[in-house]
């Protein structure tokens, strides 16, 4: 009788193949789902710091379009805030237009649908985006708000809230 008891007691030790198997195919589910959205919530993260670039080149150019007197004009990449080389690990470079269009550039995701593809900024008179500004037109009033676009389809995905 002692002997019986202690193979039952053998038997019951441990998991069964089946058991393991199991434990196995859960973490291999859980991972193929927490994996894209974690590399998607990463590139979301470095998008933000290509709209934060953008960020500087906002604030100048406000101060611009108020200070700016009647008929006076800005060139292309004239605003003071543009970088034509790299300026971060995921910003490529900063260019403005005449009427104060911000565009940067992205690098270095390691994703072909977001390297080399752009954001842009653009400055409004009214909140609702009905008139884009222009020097010729706007020189000396106030930034009222700045919409930003996707500058491929590609990259509308990783915008950050602010930016949609």
């Amino acid at each position: 009788m002692n002997r019986m008891h202690t193979m039952k007691r053998r038997a019951q030790a441990g998991f069964t193949l089946i058991e393991l198997m199991i434990v196995v195919a859960i973490i291999g589910i859980l991972a193929a789902v927490a994996l894209p959205a974690y590399q998607q919530y990463t590139k979301k993260a470095k998008m933000s710091e290509v709209i934060l670039a953008a960020s500087a080149c906002r604030t100048t150019i406000t101060e611009v379009y108020q200070s700016l007197s009647s008929g006076a004009s800005v060139a292309t990449n004239g605003w003071g805030c543009e970088s034509a080389s790299q300026t971060s690990k995921y910003v490529n470079s900063v260019r403005t237009t005449a009427d104060g269009q911000i565009t940067v550039y992205a690098v270095g995701f390691a994703d072909s649908d977001i390297d080399g593809s752009y954001v842009v900024m653009t400055p409004y008179s009214d909140v609702a985006y009905q008139t884009a500004m222009t020097t010729a037109a706007n020189a000396g009033q106030q930034v009222k708000a700045w919409k930003c676009t996707p500058g491929t389809t590609t990259i509308a995905k990783y915008l950050p809230g602010s930016c949609k």
